[in-house]
C-alpha cells in the first residue's frame, strides 16, 4: 500500500522547485493533491507535470479571500484535509538601514500571515490526526547579513509550530517545520550569484540540495513514518546550520 493512499493534501506555492517536487511525490504515493500559485500558466504546467491526482487553484497565499476560496473548494470536492504543507514565501534581501514598509509587509504578509490563516482555515477540514508542515529556513537560526526580515519571518514559524503542537495535541494533528538550506530551485537561484556561491561554500556536503531531497523529507513528515514526531524543525541543509 502506498504511504499516502486516500489522503488529501494541500500545498501552497507549488508551481516550481521543492514544493512541486513534493506534490509529485505525494501524488505518486497515493494522495490527491491541491496546489496553489499566483500565475495560472505556471499552475497549469505544474498540474500537468504532477500527472495524476492533482488540481491547481489560482490564488495568492497572502490574500485571505483567495485562501477562503481554496479551502471552500477542497471542502466541496473532498470534504477533508489530511496534509497541509504551507510553502508559499517571499525572500528579498534588505539590510538594516534600507528596510522599507513595503519590504516588511511583503515578507510578513506572505511568510507569516498567509501561513497563519491557511492553517486556521484548514483546521475544520482536519479529522483527528493529520500533518501540518511549514517551510522554514536555515535563515531562522543563522544570522545572514541582509536577511533580517526573512530570517525573522521564518523564525516566527518555529514559534508557531511549537505553540500549535500544544494546541492541537488533543486532535493528534502533528505540526513540523522543514528548514531547507540552499536548494537548486528558482527561489534560491534567483538571488545574487555572490550570495549563492557564499552559501554553497558553507555547506559541508559541498553542494546545493535537490528539490527531490526536500520532497523526501516532506513525505516523511506527512506520512505515518513520523507518527511520533511533532513540534520539530527538520533541517535539510547538507549540514550548513549544524556544524
Amino acid at each position: 500500500m502506498k504511504s499516502l493512499e486516500n489522503k488529501v493534501a494541500v500545498i501552497t506555492g507549488a508551481t516550481s522547485g521543492m514544493a512541486l517536487a513534493t506534490a509529485k511525490r505525494f501524488a505518486s504515493e497515493g494522495a490527491y493533491v491541491y496546489i496553489t500559485g499566483r500565475n495560472q500558466d505556471k499552475l497549469d504546467h505544474a498540474v500537468k507535470a504532477i500527472g495524476v491526482n492533482a488540481k491547481g487553484i489560482q490564488g495568492d497565499a497572502a490574500n485571505l479571500a483567495d485562501l477562503d476560496r481554496l479551502f471552500e473548494t477542497v471542502k466541496k470536492e473532498k470534504g477533508k484535509i489530511d496534509i497541509l504543507y504551507t510553502n508559499a514565501a517571499a525572500g528579498d534581501f534588505g539590510p538594516l538601514g534600507m528596510i522599507t514598509e513595503e519590504h516588511f509587509d511583503k515578507l510578513f504578509n506572505l511568510n507569516v500571515k498567509g501561513v497563519v490563516f491557511a492553517v486556521q482555515n484548514a483546521l475544520p477540514l482536519f479529522s483527528n490526526g493529520g500533518s501540518i508542515i511549514m517551510t522554514g529556513s536555515i535563515a531562522a537560526v543563522k544570522g545572514f547579513a541582509g536577511l533580517s526580515l526573512y530570517g525573522a519571518s521564518k523564525a516566527t514559524l518555529r514559534s508557531l509550530a511549537r505553540t500549535w503542537t500544544s494546541e492541537l495535541k488533543d486532535r493528534n494533528i502533528r505540526v513540523n517545520v522543514i528548514n531547507p538550506g540552499p536548494v537548486d530551485s528558482e527561489f534560491f537561484n534567483s538571488g545574487p550569484q555572490e550570495a549563492q556561491d557564499f552559501l554553497i561554500s558553507m555547506v559541508p556536503m559541498g553542494r546545493k540540495g535537490l528539490p527531490e531531497e526536500i520532497a523526501s523529507a516532506a513525505l516523511f513528515l506527512a506520512s505515518d513514518a513520523s507518527s511520533f514526531i511533532t513540534g520539530i524543525e527538520l533541517s535539510v541543509d547538507g549540514g550548513l546550520a549544524q556544524v
